[in-house]
């Protein structure tokens, strides 16, 4: 068995055994997790939060992780289902164009070449719609073999569906998946999913990561294989 371990600003701190061996696929979140789009999600957020009179600390502080939807609804509870879907489609509207900076996250492209040497299944998994996360995948030029998008669940992250969704489409049974997460609203997603996770930004899963490359190496030791 494979002990994975946590890297906490390059420190190695044990956690509990993880048999990496026994993965049978890779579902990704996409927004800080495979993509780095921080920058432009605040730049939205602020601007929305502007035009609502809202601070913009308040914005950013929930809606890592969760749909625009959802975050509207609790910002402005007062309004209703119309009006929050109108207020969350202009706070896309100032996404969708502001690619200037979106960028791979740090070895975004190790992992992918990674996977697809090992022909280890993965899949995207974003609170984005469909729009956004294409545009922000072709930005980072990444090509993922399944997206699963805000459009194709009936409940965003933290509930387990979309991960569900994915692993059964991808046939592997959930708690065989590897889910990679940036955010807690993801990691509680995954963990409800059964599956195992892998946290980035200092957050607890059972695997813990800087970035994407030191799961591409993990993986690869898993394999018994030669690092890329």
């Amino acid at each position: 068995m494979l002990v994975a371990r946590g890297y906490y600003g390059g420190d190695v701190v044990e956690l509990k055994p993880v048999d990496l061996t026994t993965i049978d696929a890779v579902l990704l979140d996409m927004d800080g997790t495979l993509v780095d789009s921080d920058a432009a999600v605040e730049r939205a957020w602020r601007a929305w939060a502007g035009e609502h009179g809202i601070e913009p600390a308040a914005a950013l502080a929930i809606s890592t992780g969760c749909t625009s939807e959802h975050t509207v609804r609790r910002l402005l509870p007062h309004l209703d289902d119309a009006a929050v879907a109108v207020s969350a489609a202009r706070e896309l509207e100032l996404q969708y164009d502001d690619l200037s900076d979106v960028t791979p996250a740090t070895g975004a492209h190790e992992l992918v070449a990674v996977l697809e040497r090992l022909c280890l299944p993965w899949a995207v998994v974003t609170s984005a719609d469909v729009r956004l996360a294409t545009a922000r995948l072709g930005a980072a030029r990444i090509t993922a073999p399944l997206l699963v998008t805000a459009e194709d669940v009936a409940h965003s992250k933290p509930d387990p569906q979309g991960y569900l969704q994915a692993a059964e489409q991808l046939g592997v049974t959930p708690g065989r998946c590897l889910v990679v997460e940036d955010a807690e609203p993801g990691l509680a997603a995954g963990r409800a999913a059964g599956a195992m996770t892998a946290a980035l930004k200092g957050l607890t899963g059972d695997v813990c990561l800087d970035n994407l490359g030191q799961l591409a190496t993990l993986l690869t030791d898993a394999a018994g294989g030669p690092r890329v």
